[in-house]
């Protein structure tokens, strides 16, 4: 019986996972395996590659041939050269991003939406409003002013005063239409 170091394909279409198994070579790709020996997950980035390097070592030695995508697997993991003797057995397997857990990651979001507005919101909450303020005008010390100002200042002329017109705005219009009556000369 002649043994295989194969893949086995799982998953759904388009996303697919391997087993790396050990298995007669006459039997199917997906049939019973003598012994499931890692995992390949070519999808995540950088990918998956997971193997029992003590397992892969014994099969390799006892004579299991390696199909060429597991023997490319193999060389990536270092452990072909290891059981082959060539130079490079430390492999060129990239490490796994270290995941963030899912409450730590939803409690910065909560917390970070908090300080800001809700989309369509004109204002600010009380106190990111006040942040704001302090972040753009931050505080700054006032010079006295200089005597040279006084003096020109001292120098000119004070305007006449300006008499203010009635608020139209905020009058109600009867208001504005005395107003507006009154000022005006009758002949």
């Amino acid at each position: 019986m002649s043994v295989k170091i194969k893949l086995m394909r799982l998953g759904k279409i388009r996303t697919p996972h391997f087993r790396i198994v050990i298995a007669d070579s006459r039997s199917a790709r997906n049939s019973k395996a003598i012994e499931e020996i890692g995992r390949y997950s070519p999808a995540s980035e950088p990918s998956l590659i997971e193997v029992n390097s003590e397992r892969v070592q014994y099969w390799l030695g006892v004579g299991a041939q390696p199909t060429e995508a597991v023997t490319a697997l193999l060389k990536i993991t270092g452990d072909y050269q290891k059981a082959n003797g060539l130079p490079g057995s430390e492999g060129t397997l990239k490490p796994q991003p270290v995941k963030i857990d899912k409450r730590v990651a939803y409690e910065a979001a909560v917390k970070e939406a908090m300080n800001e507005p809700a989309d369509g919101a004109t204002t600010l909450k009380k106190k990111a409003a006040e942040r704001l303020a302090a972040k753009a005008a931050p505080a700054v010390e006032e010079a006295p002013a200089a005597p040279e100002a006084e003096v020109v200042a001292a120098a000119e002329p004070e305007a006449p005063a300006v008499e203010e017109a009635p608020a139209v705005a905020e009058a109600p219009v009867e208001a504005v239409a005395e107003v507006v009556a009154e000022e005006t000369p009758q002949a």
